[in-house]
């Protein structure tokens, strides 16, 4: 594809972790409830495995987002505590969210104007999962809102995902590709959807987005950041 640009295909992009950074904050929270926590027999690792194990259950109930977050930061507490948590304690957990309150939205190098050149010569579209509410202040403060025909939140995302995005615009799967950073969410469903897809690594991924990808899968092309995007399409 370095030799033969792309032009006219439909490029759909997820936004945490690959438009604008996003985990990295949640990380930040972790590492401070990890210093305050401070438990007496558990080490980091253990205690970020059973957090791991949390999210993992409240995200197939609850979804995603920062209240899913500091839900599950409490319910580790109290397995931490072995007993219910105090109101001081749940406040203290609460107070975390100020991080997520006060963070502004960091895009990566180069998305803006590599958004803006790939707008000439194709359709762009937005699809990012998790809280409507929160996803939606998150693209507004991105500015980034009028590149795409259309920006979309949903729960969560899987095949049947992006058939029903396609189907909506009555786009083709074979001139249709997918860019972001997750194997799970971003890579593995839109191929399973028919479509092309553009893995572009992040090393904050959430640990619970990450899959094996098949290294022989010639319709996945793996970029090192987000402006190489220009050398393919």
């Amino acid at each position: 594809m370095d030799e033969a640009r792309l032009t006219g295909q439909v490029l759909v992009f997820d936004a945490d972790d690959t438009l604008w950074e996003n985990n990295v904050v949640f990380e930040r929270v972790i590492e401070d409830f990890l210093d305050w926590v401070d438990h007496p027999v558990l080490d980091r690792t253990q205690i970020r495995a059973l957090l791991n194990e949390i999210e993992a259950a409240n995200a197939v109930v609850h979804g995603y987002g920062s209240k899913v977050f500091l839900r599950s930061l409490g319910e580790l507490l109290e397995r931490l505590r072995e007993r219910p948590v105090t109101q001081d304690e749940l406040r203290q957990v609460d107070e975390l969210a100020v991080a997520f309150v006060e963070h502004r939205v960091e895009l990566m190098p180069g998305v803006a104007g590599t958004l803006d050149e790939l707008g000439t010569r194709h359709e762009l579209l937005l699809l990012t999962k998790g809280d409507e509410e929160e996803q939606a202040r998150k693209v507004a403060a991105s500015g980034l809102a009028d590149r795409f025909r259309g920006v979309h939140i949903v729960p969560e995302k899987a095949a049947g995902t992006y058939r029903a995005l396609l189907a909506e615009y009555g786009f083709a799967p074979g001139g249709s590709w997918m860019i972001g950073n997750s194997p799970k969410s971003d890579i593995l469903p839109a191929r399973e959807a028919g479509m092309g897809a553009v893995f572009i690594p992040n090393e904050n991924t959430w640990v619970l987005e990450q899959s094996e990808l098949d290294p022989a899968d010639e319709r996945v092309l793996r970029l090192a950041a987000f402006p190489e995007l220009l050398r393919h399409f």
